[in-house]
């Protein structure tokens, strides 16, 4: 299979996973949906990598820490968000964080036609000026995501330098799944002990988790970076077809060339810069 079909099967697989998981809400609330999702992953990344803790400097131990509270603030943000929000408007508002990183990594002319072409799609999508019509707690909340998004591309740099493999990726997955028990535990109580809606979680956490890692690791094996980055500038596009189809969450043409412009402005960037694209978990 062609290493760029594989790009673009990730990307639909995290996305109708985050469309999967926002039909558990009724459920679960986003916090219970949420802390499946990174429990699950945690169990899948932590039997694949096995990792080692015993011996490891402290300094790595915290940085793997704080490598999970970047995760837990990032995950939990962004599914309170889509709770709120459609999804393709919430990726988009989101994937402000990794464009920003990418241009901070260019600092070439031309990227200042990419920041204003973001700038005038979220303005767009914001619906500034007219009264909008969207959640604001809903857009704050997946810009918030968007910020956990940059920090995490950093650390994510950072911990794939000092531990080996994705082991420092379980050991921040740990905790976040650590830090997210009262989050569920409060959002959905008793429903969490319910077989049908762990079994969901679970498939929940494969779609956005196992599935896209393994797909994406053997693309880039065979494409350079930046075209990765190119098919992945396509992530607020595909959670727009997955909210339609998912979900039912019909967006307007104000909507549809605003997440155009996000792209537009993504797929640029990243062909100007060849700094290391990372995913979201």
């Amino acid at each position: 299979m062609p290493p760029a079909t594989l790009v673009l099967l990730a990307a639909g697989s995290v996305q109708f996973g985050s469309g999967l998981a926002a039909t558990l809400f009724d459920d679960l609330g986003s916090g219970g949906t949420v802390f499946l999702r990174v429990l699950f992953a945690a169990v899948v990344l932590g039997l694949i990598w096995r990792p080692e803790i015993r011996g490891r400097a402290r300094r790595d131990l915290w940085l793997a820490a704080v490598f999970g509270l970047t995760l837990a603030g990032m995950n939990a943000c962004f599914y309170a968000s889509i709770d709120r929000i459609p999804l393709g408007i919430a990726v988009t508002f989101e994937f402000i964080g990794p464009l920003g990183v990418a241009v901070a990594g260019s600092r070439k002319p031309l990227d200042l036609l990419w920041v204003v072409l973001a700038a005038a799609g979220i303005v767009l999508l914001s619906g500034f000026g007219d009264g909008g019509g969207l959640d604001g707690l809903g857009v704050a909340l997946a810009l918030i995501a968007g910020g956990f998004w940059a920090a995490y591309i950093v650390l994510s740099e950072r911990t794939g330098q000092v531990f080996p493999g994705g082991s420092g990726l379980a050991i921040a997955m740990v905790v976040a799944a650590a830090v997210l028990v009262p989050v569920g535990v409060a959002d959905a109580g008793d429903a969490l002990l319910e077989p049908e809606l762990l079994a969901l979680g679970a498939v929940v956490a494969i779609l956005s988790s196992a599935i896209p890692y393994s797909l994406e690791l053997e693309a880039l094996r065979r494409m350079p970076r930046r075209v990765f980055g190119v098919l992945m500038s396509l992530d607020p596009a595909m959670a727009a077809l997955a909210g339609f189809i998912v979900l039912g969450q019909d967006l307007g043409v104000r909507e549809l060339l605003a997440i155009g412009l996000v792209v537009a402005a993504s797929v640029g960037v990243s062909l100007e810069t060849r700094e290391p694209v990372v995913v979201e978990p």
